[in-house]
């Protein structure tokens, strides 16, 4: 059966040195290993938040050509990168499903999402769904999908850190739409709490994560 899950959170940062030192101070560990994504001009690392769910620092990669299109989660939006001047912000979440087309083409507004594109990190390739313009969808509020070959995920080479994702609250000015399209890909929480609320400004996604120093707020 169809569903999809959570499978973890995109931390935007001007450096990728900068974003793995702020999330390290804040939780008591530091992201590692990660690579170069060659299609999207970007590099990250991971930190492990149980099972099947982690966190991920991603920056521009200095050394590497500019993508022939935008970098995902608004990484060449001048709005985006002038706030991560300020300090590594949250720029969306990632939900895992093991039937990719089937979930995007469940949604009312599959280009919301965008198409699924395959994309690599080193010998680890995926599928994931990639708005034309870079952005996330529903500023980040609704998930990118994203399909693993079967039996492969990046926590399998992901120590044990004691991380826990608590809560994912989403907040936009047309709720019900958020909570529509979560329905219709049949998404499923599991153990974190997942609230849609309305904004009346822009959308914004905030996650709660149990460090090493207890519960921190990531926006």
């Amino acid at each position: 059966m169809m569903h999809t899950v959570i499978d973890h959170l995109a931390i935007g940062a001007a450096t990728l040195e900068d974003g793995t030192a702020w999330v390290a101070q804040r939780l008591g560990v530091a992201p590692q290993g990660g690579g170069r994504h060659p299609r999207m001009g970007t590099h990250n690392r991971l930190l492990r938040l149980g099972k099947g769910q982690y966190l991920e620092v991603i920056a521009v990669d200095p050394d590497a050509p500019p993508p022939d299109r935008p970098r995902w989660f608004g990484l060449d939006d001048p709005a985006v990168r002038a706030r991560l001047a300020e300090r590594p912000r949250l720029l969306g979440w990632i939900a895992r499903t093991d039937t990719l087309a089937e979930a995007r083409s469940a949604a009312a507004d599959p280009d919301l999402f965008g198409p699924a594109e395959t994309m690599s990190r080193g010998s680890l390739s995926w599928q994931i769904t990639l708005r034309p313009d870079g952005a996330a969808p529903a500023g980040g509020v609704l998930p990118s999908l994203i399909q693993w070959p079967e039996g492969v995920h990046p926590c399998d080479a992901l120590p044990e850190v004691g991380c826990r994702l608590e809560s994912l609250t989403l907040h936009h000015p047309r709720p019900e739409m958020v909570r529509e399209t979560l329905s219709r890909i049949l998404f499923v929480a599991g153990p974190v709490a997942v609230t849609v609320t309305p904004a009346e400004t822009a959308p914004a996604a905030v996650a709660v994560v149990r460090g090493r120093r207890g519960p921190v707020t990531f926006d």
